[in-house]
């Protein structure tokens, strides 16, 4: 009998729980008990609330973060919101309100360079940041309430001592926890849940009658891709996660010998440097290998600099504005360490960027463009990223 494993809710999910419900309750002045939201992986979900209070101008209540059956360092925290009301001073903001969040106990606050979020910012993520803002303006709507300003406050009682179990403060996250999430959800991440799923993944699109396979490090590389090539059937994306060695090596065991691997630029700087499982506990990223690569190239010593400064490879990469020189290095040192995990596979990288775009570049594997003759390429043999009109 197979046992599925629970899902849970990403922390944005709950902060944006808490702050609708605390909405709720400074309008509607009586006790609400639950609230449900939209996520932005395409469904609802209900959060029960606790600690409910209000007054005339401040309500709170906070959710209790449940993470499934793959608890991580926030499991079982209170995720609390306080909404405070206060007319803004005119002119007021036509036909709308005006809705601040802000972080309270329990929160960090972005130090470096190379997150999501700036630099003297709190760390609450844009889709959590959206995802409140929406809860909110949601019950404002129901309530008919206009030409008002909202304060919301998101905090963690024992965030900060949690925190210290953590990388925060190495990325620069000081004081407390990040709020996070770019689906709501929060899958379970079991490793023998997920390789089981990839083999069964790689085995349907075989069954299809795939000729090759997307591999996904995440939900937003995944999306990308799939927006990149809106022809290919679904049983083509393989959401392989951390799972890097072992899903190139099962995809050689079926014949996908051509894989695309879609991620972003802290995933592809891992896959470079060999790592065979791409999440923070298995593998440490050193972006002084990264500068060694650069320097080796010649890339331009603007670049190199950048590299030596960066927090993250992130800061590398927007700060660069993805130049194409230092990606193109990166996608063939990552082509040649996937052979390394299983050789004669050929992949072929697909950068992703942080809005869900996809990076252009030359050259395009066969079994994606229907040509039989072999890879189409562009101007150099030696461009790995991924052509933006493939399957256009």
């Amino acid at each position: 009998m197979t046992h599925h494993l629970r899902s849970g809710y990403t922390t944005g999910a709950c902060a944006a729980a808490a702050a609708k419900g605390a909405a709720q309750l400074l309008v509607s002045k009586t006790l609400v008990t639950e609230v449900s939201i939209d996520l932005p992986a395409g469904v609802s979900a209900t959060f029960q609330l606790h600690g409910q209070s209000f007054s005339a101008h401040e309500a709170s209540c906070f959710v209790i973060k449940d993470a499934g059956d793959d608890p991580d360092i926030t499991n079982g925290a209170e995720v609390h919101a306080t909404a405070t009301a206060n007319p803004p001073p005119p002119p007021f903001i036509e036909g709308g309100n005006k809705i601040n969040i802000v972080g309270g106990i329990g929160i960090g606050t972005v130090t470096k360079p190379g997150l999501a979020v700036p630099p003297g910012e709190w760390a609450i993520n844009p889709v959590p940041r959206t995802m409140i803002e929406q809860a909110v303006s949601g019950v404002l709507s129901e309530f008919k309430i206009h030409h008002r300003e909202f304060k919301i406050v998101i905090s963690i009682p024992d965030g900060e001592e949690r925190a210290k179990k953590t990388l925060n403060a190495r990325l620069g996250i000081i004081g407390g926890l990040s709020i996070l999430g770019t689906t709501g959800i929060v899958r379970p991440i079991s490793a023998k849940a997920w390789t089981d799923t990839i083999d069964a993944s790689l085995d349907v699109a075989k069954a299809c009658g795939c000729r090759t396979v997307i591999l996904s490090t995440g939900r937003s590389s995944e999306m990308a891709a799939q927006r990149h090539f809106s022809q290919l059937p679904e049983e083509a994306c393989i959401m392989m996660g951390d799972h890097v060695a072992y899903a190139l090596r099962a995809c050689a065991k079926r014949g996908f010998m051509e894989p695309v691997v879609a991620c972003q630029f802290a995933k592809l700087l891992k896959i470079s440097c060999g790592h065979e499982n791409t999440h923070a506990a298995a593998s440490e990223l050193d972006l002084a290998v990264l500068r060694g690569w650069a320097e080796a190239a010649h890339i331009s010593p603007e670049i190199v600099a950048i590299i030596a400064k960066a927090n993250t490879a992130r800061e590398i990469a927007v700060t660069t504005d993805f130049d194409r020189a230092l990606m193109t290095l990166v996608a063939g040192r990552a082509t040649l360490a996937a052979a390394v995990h299983a050789p004669g596979i050929r992949v072929y990288p697909l950068l992703c960027r942080y809005d869900g775009s996809v990076i252009d570049g030359a050259i395009q594997p066969c079994a994606l463009t229907g040509n039989n003759a072999g890879v189409q390429t562009g101007a150099t043999s030696q461009t790995y990223i991924l052509d933006n009109n493939t399957m256009k």
